[in-house]
């Protein structure tokens, strides 16, 4: 059987390929939003893995208030009510440990990437 693709037409098609390579922006990878749900008096998930820049959102479930604050009080999303959320976005040095300020056995931790 005999090759159809000449020597051009692969070169043609190299060129094209590394062209449309090298025409693609160099960003780094977009900020992620992670979310954390309140339910039963609890974080979920408790731990959270993030970038700098991303953010965490927590959203509360629960009929009453939470909050998600930082153990040393660094910061804090203030009162999340039923049905509302809370988010921080993700600094270099921020706190990773928290609690909710009104039930304060609810704790997350946070782990920096």
């Amino acid at each position: 059987m005999k090759n159809t693709y000449s020597r051009r037409s692969v070169m043609v098609g190299a060129a094209a390929s590394a062209a449309v390579l090298t025409a693609a922006p160099l960003r780094a990878q977009d900020p992620t939003v992670h979310e954390v749900h309140i339910r039963a008096f609890s974080f979920d998930p408790d731990k959270v893995q993030v970038k700098v820049g991303d953010t965490i959102r927590w959203i509360n479930h629960d009929l009453a208030p939470h909050t998600a604050t930082a153990d040393e009080f660094g910061w804090d999303t203030e009162e999340i009510s039923k049905g509302e959320f809370g988010e921080v976005i993700v600094t270099k040095d921020m706190e990773t440990s928290y609690f909710c300020v009104f039930h304060p056995h609810m704790k997350g931790t946070i782990e920096i990437l």
